[in-house]
């Protein structure tokens, strides 16, 4: 008994209901006269104390219907919250359905009644309390692993938890429990009270307890089912689906199992288990197995796109070159010459690849197929080349044969699990075997067909159970074959898949890839290659060795193994061997073999060639050597071969493409380091007799350095504000930047073949990072160079070192100079050479080549400024620096970075190119201006003459004119390629620079000189019209959209695509008795030089805008429009119509988002979407009402920003995170971009565009980020993703809303779940 006054409010409640119930009072008296007792004792309501005394109460001495009728009341009073009251139940109840069956009947109607109104159980002051108290009851902590006190976050998981009992119940029911991959979750739905009897009661009504438990099983399903139709419900759910990957895999799959093994969902009146399927399937909840949302492609009621579906992924009747444009765009602009990439275009390429299969909601098939075929149109746009120095076919099959096998291994091998990268390995066998479809792109080049023969026949002789060994088919005598072999360009992929190990030889059983099988092997097949055999085997590499082996490439020797292959690099790991150990001799022949076929034919093994040779240049230390002078000087002989042999235009732009070019870098440093301080007169002779010394080691190390960056490039050259051009950064310090950042392991290395292969080669060469600082003296060099393109030459003191240099180059190359008093050195009062009367003037100095190099410049000036005066002819001043370059190659580097700079400072007077002093163009200078002016005419491009009026004899700035005169004193021969192709970028780089005609003054100078390069010269001649004329710009952007979009009859253009803007290469077509050039091909070669990139990439996107109206106009007739505009839903005659413009539409901002990527790189990007846009927005005007787009117009303008922003996004940072520092960048301005938006949406600031464009836009934007580019949502401030999905929300594009919040993660899960709550219905 209780002492007096010690009675508490919950022992009232109790004695209140024991009379009540004990005079079956009615419910509603009791509520009220609850209520008033709960009052006196001031107890807050709706009080979870209150609920957990008449639940337990209720469970189960007193499981009578009036308590539950009072529990009802109370609950409809909001004394307590049903809630607090469905989770207490929930865990008293469900785990003893069995025995209580009425009671479980009873909690499926009150959960029935109360889940689908919840949005009138959380309002209040009480609402967070409330949630506490329901996360208490139900461990949700425990369930989620997850400490919150968010009530919106509690709520989704409440309801998730209610509807995951509910169904782990009915399967545990239904025996289908233990079927499930879970059994965690029996505890919650298992009985704990199996042990008591049931009530007595119930024991003559067996028949009637069993057809209620069927009865109740069968509502717990049609229950279900109403909850994941109702659109509340369905829309928390869809957050969890979002946000609690593995949970909701679980619970789809067991939703999947009940609906496909339920008995009693037989018995049902209202479902069917097709309908309970439906309900769960991926196209409402936007499920997949990595828990990102999928394409917006797949809309339904719980997460509709609205229109943007279909703008997304409404591809009907769009062809590849529409989808994959931005590839073709990166192929061709890699085979430019004029500058390598430090970075690889592996890296580029697969990164591309994912970005464009994500935002075309494309499979891995069509994203092979799409790889494939453009790189196939790149072989094909080489059919017919012109003649130049310039990179031609083997750079082309680099990236067709062996950089594009190695993307698709990257994308197959980053897969984490076996099954994924089994699905994506068909997806690439199903791409090759529709190739075959493609004859015309399948025609190997002249070049290729005996190797694609040979493919072929391999192939062949597998199938007919002949031992083909390793490249048999090498030595195959064609002609004993019984049957066709011809082979195509499929072979060669095929060839090249199965060397990387994503292929095997199944593939030769493909219908329709050879022609068939032969009886008889021919007897003279060879098990293998003599020549590779026999130098494995340990012959010698004498001359006839070293010739066999030069002109076939080494093999990836295959041994079949289960399902793949184990390849092995025995060939070049031992040519490797013995260029590093063997005799001198040796070591000579090895890397002669190595700079072969096998680094420009190998394709199957190009990128193990590539990263011997870039080993060799660093060799290591002999475990002997004892000598004072670096190790790097006994092997001179073998490093100059390596150097020379991948010297040429197209072997440095297969290492770029490979990514080898930061290495080769810092590779190089320590050569030109150790032989530029070397002593001159030590030489080493070749086995040809050939003599080489230090000073050609270091100048042909020296010069293939300057090609890595843009050393020539004059100071002007810096981009427009805090944007710099693209390449602009490329200097040795960033080279060496990103080789160091090789060194660094990520979780990603054993993924990625690439950055593995990459990270392997520099730590072979230093495990250390390496600065510009550790090679001094090519430092001190690098900030004359520096200093020589910023100011004027000073600092040249009498006595000095330098001066002592220069006094005697000066005496060699001009002490012959008949008649010549003096030349003197910049700032030095005392006379130098004295000509013809030196008696030393004969004499070669022996300076150390970094001392020469230090002295060059002053050389120059001094001759150049005697020149001026008269003292020196401009034949004797060419002559004397043709002199200073022979003596030493790597002058000229030097003596084109003094001319880079006094040419842009303008400080020389112009000559005249008069035939006389100096060579005259005359003698084609009108016929190279007429094929300019015929080039662009073809092109699209019409402009007035650059030339001044009259006809003013052709000048060129001294320096200009010395340096084109020094040129065309070289032979065009193999020996002086490495160094034309370092002046002659320079040389074009000035020219184009200068005022018009200057550029077709050199390139008439040089047609004289190099008659087969007259095609190239002129060409290049008309790339730099655009430098001079921003109109011949704007014209030739203009042409790229309309060749592509098909929008005009050009000579170059028919349906658009890539066809029309790149064309066929040079030479395939002619027009007017001349090669017309694609508009993409000419934009492509000479964007480069454009400096005031920011001004093109805002032309890009005006040009964009406009080219919507076109293609409305083209795509859309007036008649059609009208039809659009009346039909709500448009006919089917008007969808086919509104599919084809989207199309076109989709192809403009792919277009130009390649374009301003190509040209701006991430500044551009970065300042477009953070700054240009946003303008764009604002500034529009409105009120030129006759001048309004329609209302389509403006929606397809609002499509087209919409792809455009998001694709200049992609190409910048990236579809993953992968990199952090394109996460930070990406997360800054994209949340810059978005805010702007969010204060437009709040009201703070006034867009002036059309309404329709801006929320077209807005929604297209939303739509594409989170369908196609989850990860970037995930990085927007919680508060920015409020705003815009309020915004969406009062445009009725409720949905939309939800996916975006959904993308926040737990940080907006909050908001999201109170955001669905109060929807409107």
């Amino acid at each position: 008994m209780k002492v007096p006054g010690r009675r508490t409010v919950w022992d009232c409640v109790i004695e209140l209901t024991k009379m009540a119930q004990e005079n079956c009072i009615d419910p509603r008296l009791w509520a009220s006269q609850l209520s008033s007792n709960l009052k006196f004792f001031a107890v807050e309501l709706p009080s979870t104390e209150l609920a957990e005394v008449i639940v337990s109460y209720i469970c189960w001495d007193n499981n009578v219907p009036i308590l539950w009728k009072f529990l009802e009341r109370a609950m409809a009073l909001k004394l307590v919250s049903p809630l607090v009251v469905l989770a207490l139940l929930s865990d008293r109840v469900v785990p003893s359905r069995c025995t209580q069956v009425a009671a479980y009947r009873i909690y499926l109607e009150l959960l029935k009644r109360n889940m689908f109104t919840i949005k009138d159980h959380i309002s209040g002051p009480h609402y967070q309390k409330v949630m506490i108290s329901v996360a208490n009851v139900l461990r949700l902590s425990e369930l989620f692993d997850l400490e919150t006190s968010k009530p919106g976050v509690i709520l989704v998981e409440f309801v998730f938890k209610m509807v995951l009992q509910l169904l782990d119940a009915t399967l545990s029911d239904e025996g289908l429990l233990e079927l499930s991959q879970d059994s965690s979750s029996q505890w919650l739905v298992k009985s704990q009270e199996m042990e008591i009897d049931v009530p007595e009661r119930y024991n003559e009504k067996t028949g009637s307890l069993e057809k209620l438990q069927s009865l109740n099983t069968i509502m717990a399903i049609e229950l279900i089912a109403e909850f994941l139709r109702n659109t509340v419900i369905s829309r928390l759910l869809y957050l969890v689906s979002s946000n609690r990957a593995s949970n909701w895999h679980e619970f789809v799959q067991k939703v999947q199992l009940l609906g496909e093994n339920s008995s009693a969902l037989k018995n049902s009146k209202v479902l069917n288990s097709g309908d309970l399927l439906q309900l769960i399937s991926s196209r409402r909840f936007g499920y997949s197995c990595d828990s990102k949302v999928t394409s917006s492609r797949k809309s339904n009621v719980i997460v509709d796109f609205g229109s943007l579906s279909s703008f997304a992924g409404l591809c009907h009747g769009a062809s590849l070159s529409s989808l994959w444009l931005p590839l073709d765009l990166v192929f061709e602009d890699a085979m430019d010459g004029y500058q390598v990439n430090p970075t690889s275009a592996i890296e580029i390429i697969t990164g591309l690849a994912k970005t464009l299969k994500e935002i075309n909601g494309s499979t891995w098939h069509d994203t092979f197929l799409g790889l494939w075929i453009a790189a196939l149109r790149l072989v094909q746009r080489e059919r017919d080349p012109i003649e130049g120095p310039i990179p031609r076919l083997d750079t082309r099959l680099c990236m067709s044969l062996c950089i594009v096998p190695l993307v698709v291994a990257n994308l197959i091998e980053e897969r984490k699990y076996v099954s994924v990268m089994e699905k994506l390995r068909n997806d690439l066998i199903t791409s090759l075997q529709v190739l075959g479809d493609f004859p015309g792109l399948l025609a190997p080049p002249k070049c290729v067909v005996s190797a694609a023969n040979k493919a072929a026949t391999k192939a062949i002789l597998f199938l007919s159970g002949g031992n083909v060994g390793k490249s048999c088919s090498d030595v195959i005598n064609m002609n004993e074959m019984p049957i066709n072999c011809s082979g195509n360009m499929r072979h060669l992929i095929v060839e090249a898949c199965i060397a990387r190990n994503i292929l095997d030889t199944s593939a030769y059983s493909w219908s329709g890839y050879v022609n068939g099988r032969i009886n008889q092997i021919p007897q003279s097949l060879p098990n293998e290659v003599p020549c590779w055999s026999s130098f494995v085997k340990g012959a010698q590499l004498n001359a006839a060795m070293v010739n066999a082996l030069v002109s076939v490439p080494a093999s990836s020797k295959a041994t079949e193994i289960a399902h793949g292959f184990d390849g092995s690099l025995a060939e070049l790991e031992k040519l490797y061997e013995v260029a590093v150990k063997g005799s001198d001799d040796e070591k000579i022949s090895a890397a002669t073999v190595l700079c072969g076929a096998s680094l420009t034919r190998g394709w199957n093994i190009q990128e193990h060639t590539v990263e011997f040779l870039t080993r060799l240049l660093s060799p290591p230390v002999p475990a002997d050597y004892s000598r004072a002078e670096n190790h790097l000087i006994g092997y001179a002989c073998m490093l100059n071969v390596v150097i020379v042999g991948i010297g040429s235009v197209d072997c440095i732009q297969i290492f770029s493409l490979h990514g080898m070019v930061p290495q080769l870098a810092c590779s190089l440093m320590p050569i030109c380091e150790e032989f530029g301080s070397y002593s001159p007169s030590v030489s080493w002779t070749l086995p040809s007799g050939e003599q080489v010394s230090a000073y050609s080691v270091f100048s042909n190390a020296f010069t293939l350095l300057l090609k890595l960056w843009r050393f020539n490039h004059p100071p002007i050259e810096h981009g427009v504000g805090d944007v710099p051009t693209v390449g602009s950064q490329l200097t040795p310090e960033h080279l060496l930047s990103v080789r160091n950042s090789y060194l660094v392991s990520s979780e990603t290395l054993d993924r990625d073949r690439n950055r593995k292969r990459l990270s392997e080669v520099a730590r072979a060469a230093s495990c250390q990072p390496v600065f510009v600082d550790s090679f001094p003296k090519l430092k001190i060099w690098y900030r004359q160079h520096q200093r020589c393109i910023a100011a004027t030459l000073s600092g040249l003191t009498h006595g000095s070192p330098i001066h002592q240099t220069v006094e005697a180059l000066l005496n060699m190359t001009f002490g012959k100079v008949r008649g010549s008093q003096t030349l003197n050195p910049v700032n030095s009062s005392t006379s130098s050479s004295s000509g013809a009367a030196s008696e030393d003037s004969n004499t070669r100095p022996e300076f150390p080549a970094w001392d020469i190099l230090k002295a060059v410049p002053y050389v120059v000036d001094a001759a150049l400024t005697a020149c001026t005066h008269g003292r020196l002819s401009p034949r004797q001043l060419a002559t004397g620096l043709k002199d200073l370059a022979d003596f030493l190659p790597a002058s000229l580097a030097t003596i084109v970075s003094y001319f880079s700079a006094e040419v842009s400072r303008g400080v020389w007077k112009p000559v005249f190119m008069n035939g006389v002093d100096w060579p005259s163009p005359a003698t084609n200078l009108s016929n190279v201006e007429e094929y300019i002016t015929k080039i662009l005419a073809t092109t699209g491009v019409d402009i007035p003459s650059l030339a001044p009026g009259g006809s003013s004899p052709a000048t060129l700035p001294l320096p200009l004119a010395a340096f084109v005169s020094l040129t065309i004193t070289y032979k065009i021969d193999k020996a002086s390629e490495r160094f034309l192709n370092l002046a002659g970028p320079a040389l074009e780089c000035l020219a184009a620079g200068c005022p018009w005609p200057c550029m077709p003054i050199v390139a008439s100078l040089w047609t004289q000189k190099a008659k087969r390069w007259f095609d190239f010269l002129v060409f290049s001649a008309s790339r730099t019209v655009f430098l001079h004329n921003q109109d011949a710009v704007i014209q030739l952007l203009r042409n790229c959209f309309s060749a592509t979009l098909g929008l005009n009859a050009a000579p170059m253009s028919n349906d658009g695509g890539v066809g029309a803007l790149l064309g066929h290469g040079f030479g395939s077509h002619f027009y007017g008795g001349i090669s017309p050039v694609a508009p993409g091909i000419l934009y492509l070669r000479m964007y480069r030089a454009l400096r005031d990139t920011v001004s093109v990439s805002e032309e890009i996107l005006s040009l964009l805008i406009h080219s919507v109206e076109d293609i409305a106009q083209n795509r859309l007739s007036k008649e059609k429009l009208e039809r659009l505009k009346t039909v709500k839903n448009g006919t089917r005659y008007g969808q086919s119509s509104l599919a084809t413009a989207m199309t076109q539409v989709k192809l403009a901002a792919s277009l130009s988002a390649s374009l301003v990527w190509l040209t701006g790189g991430l500044g551009v990007v970065h300042l477009l979407i953070k700054e240009t846009i946003p303008s764009w927005f604002l500034s529009t005007d409105k009120s030129d009402r006759e001048q309004r787009p329609s209302d389509l117009v403006a929606e397809l303008r609002g499509h087209a920003l919409a792809y455009f922003v998001v694709l200049c996004g992609a190409f910048a940072w990236g579809v993953d995170s992968r990199s952090s520092a394109s996460k930070r960048r990406r997360q800054a301005i994209l949340g810059s971009h978005l805010k702007f938006i969010a204060s437009a949406l709040d009201g703070k600031i006034s867009v002036g565009c059309e309404t329709a464009t801006w929320r077209t836009y807005i929604s297209g934007l939303v739509s594409l980020m989170v369908s196609c580019l989850p990860l970037w949502v995930t990085e927007i401030d919680t508060e920015v993703l409020k705003s815009v999905s309020n915004g969406l929300r009062k445009w009725g594009k409720e949905e939309l809303a939800i996916v975006l919040l959904s993308l926040g993660g737990l940080r907006t899960m909050d908001y999201a779940a109170d955001f669905i709550i109060h929807l409107r219905s």
